[in-house]
């Protein structure tokens, strides 16, 4: 169930493995409209490289001053991925899955139409909805939000210059007013078009599109670029702090799954990743019946060291949540100024609660005193965390 890159990641997997798939979207043949990026490094290698739009060979990050990373970026061609991820003995069904019931010997997926669909297991790659693993959480969700604009590459080449991204920019924006602050994303889409794209990383509640909308154009205006009239505008909103879904019958996958980086927001090359891995647990699993399927593909969604690293991070963002605007740029400096394993430990797709804990130890160390004590008041600890399925504190 959904069709966006989780969904066909998984799909096209399943079926790689010899499964009957059936994939269930109110619209399956839409090429998305997102953008989507990710580390090269972190794309597993089954993605061809015709799939990429445009590599950045070193991403620029400001928290107070600038630091360059010299690890290549990607911007993924949505057409050239979807093209790849798609499979002609994967049946495609237009409709909208409303609920699911489960018996010993499989499922039946209900649509809002009336139709029922059998099936042996079900996957929800129903991104944020969670439709079938749980619903939305009742209380209110920190929430990345961000709107951008797409420019022709002379005229953003004084924010973005040839060859290079823009990770995180936290300067803050001339109409700022003291208010949370929000950073500038910019990368390259090819076809000599660049993405800029003001960004609240997190917070709860989420930060209105109207307000990233005239902070944007505030902080082009500031160094000369003015907005064409008509200019593409890309809107984004998701949860980043949603609890994981609890094990059971459905098994969750991308967003559902809460596979979106705590830090970062990016999942679709974790979902790439694991896709394969998850449809062998599901074909390994099926004889001994669909409820063994299900538990063995959650083994490989949340092992317990990935349980531990995402708690990590889930720790790390909610003292960020607490603290005061103008200590967020200087806490960013710090981290950009982290030597560059630590920062790819943090940030990566990878679940290694150790190294995620040795990034966090040495940046609370280097940091100075304002900074540890927030992270301290604000509930950052390194103890060993509590992993949970679901339960609230995740």
């Amino acid at each position: 169930m959904g069709a966006g890159p989780a969904g066909r990641a998984v799909a096209a997997a399943a079926s790689d493995t010899g499964l009957q798939v059936a994939l269930i979207d109110p619209n399956p043949r839409r090429v998305w409209p997102q953008t989507y990026a990710a580390w090269c490094d972190e794309l597993p290698a089954s993605v061809p490289q015709s799939a990429l739009s445009e590599v950045m060979g070193r991403m620029r990050a400001f928290g107070t001053t600038m630091h360059e990373w010299p690890r290549a970026y990607a911007v993924i061609d949505n057409a050239v991925l979807w093209k790849h991820l798609w499979r002609d003995d994967v049946t495609e069904i237009s409709g909208r899955v409303v609920s699911a019931e489960h018996g010993p010997t499989g499922s039946t997926v209900h649509l809002k139409d009336g139709r029922r669909i059998a099936s042996a297991v079900v996957v929800d790659a129903s991104g944020a909805a969670r439709v079938l693993s749980g619903g939305r959480p009742p209380r209110t969700s920190a929430q990345q939000t961000a709107v951008g604009v797409v420019l022709e590459e002379h005229e953003a080449a004084g924010l973005c210059p040839p060859g290079t991204g823009l990770f995180m920019d936290w300067r803050a924006a001339p109409d700022t007013r003291g208010g949370w602050p929000t950073f500038l994303y910019g990368v390259r889409l090819g076809a000599e078009q660049v993405l800029l794209e003001e960004t609240s990383l997190a917070r709860r509640p989420a930060l209105p599109l109207a307000l990233l909308r005239r902070r944007l154009r505030s902080r082009l205006g500031e160094v000369g670029i003015e907005v064409p009239e008509g200019a593409v505008e890309e809107r984004v909103r998701f949860p980043v702090d949603d609890p994981l879904p609890r094990p059971g019958r459905v098994i969750p996958f991308g967003a559902s799954a809460g596979l979106v980086h705590p830090a970062t927001g990016f999942s679709v090359a974790t979902s790439l990743r694991k896709a394969p891995w998850i449809a062998s647990a599901i074909t390994a699993g099926l004889p001994a019946g669909p409820a063994a399927a299900a538990r063995a593909a959650w083994s490989i969604l949340w092992p317990p060291r990935a349980l531990a690293a995402h708690a990590l991070r889930r720790r790390a963002l909610q003292a960020l949540l607490t603290f005061p605007p103008h200590l967020v740029p200087e806490f960013f400096e710090s981290f950009f100024a982290l030597p560059p394993h630590h920062q790819s430990a943090f940030l990566s797709v990878d679940h290694d609660p150790a190294a995620t804990a040795a990034a966090m130890t040495v940046l609370f160390r280097r940091a100075p005193w304002p900074i540890r004590r927030q992270l301290v008041t604000g509930g950052l600890s390194l103890g060993r965390p509590h992993a949970h399925h679901g339960l609230g504190g995740l």
